[in-house]
């Protein structure tokens, strides 16, 4: 069963009550962000700039949600490549309140059928930063492998931070 949807507009109060509620947990992973990120306009904005990615096909932007229907966190198709690479980087987060239930690892799985099934991308790839290790989990449990640490790969709560990449193939993607 899904625990997926693509994200709406009337998803911008739900998600502006998460980060706000999340702020602290949710800060070790994330870049540091501008007050309006924790606004319901911050965040109509940045849902506005998701679908339009979506609808061009570099984006597929998802909300997760919990056995009652309710928005619990995000997960994402980033920068989309068709090409010679057809692929994408996966991004996800769930509250603290929903952490450890399985719905990453769940949103992860739904986010990697619509890579493959439905896009017919080749390959994807997630990073995390090197002590976090219950992301690691959800990828490795997704089928995710290692494959590299990238020194200073993003700016995270503020610094530059080493990161382990990951990487998981299409197993359906015919070698021609």
């Amino acid at each position: 069963m899904s625990v997926t949807r693509l994200v709406t507009m009337d998803d911008a109060p739900a998600l502006a009550r998460l980060f706000g509620e999340n702020e602290d947990y949710l800060a070790p992973w994330f870049p540091v962000f501008a007050e309006a990120h924790f606004t319901v306009d911050g965040q109509r904005a940045m849902i506005a700039v998701d679908l339009e990615r979506h609808e061009m096909g570099t984006k597929f932007p998802l909300v997760i949600l919990d056995a009652d229907g309710e928005v619990c966190g995000r997960v994402n198709l980033n920068d989309i490549i068709r090409g010679s690479y057809q692929g994408s980087s996966v991004g996800y987060w769930v509250s603290a309140s929903h952490a450890g239930r399985g719905l990453a690892s769940a949103a992860v799985t739904d986010i990697i059928g619509i890579a493959f099934k439905e896009l017919g991308l080749h390959r994807l790839e997630a990073s995390t930063l090197l002590h976090n290790t219950p992301s690691q989990r959800v990828l490795t449990r997704n089928g995710f492998r290692p494959f590299a640490v990238s020194e200073k790969y993003l700016k995270i709560a503020g610094k530059w931070q080493d990161h382990i990449l990951f990487y998981l193939l299409n197993p359906d993607m015919p070698e021609r």
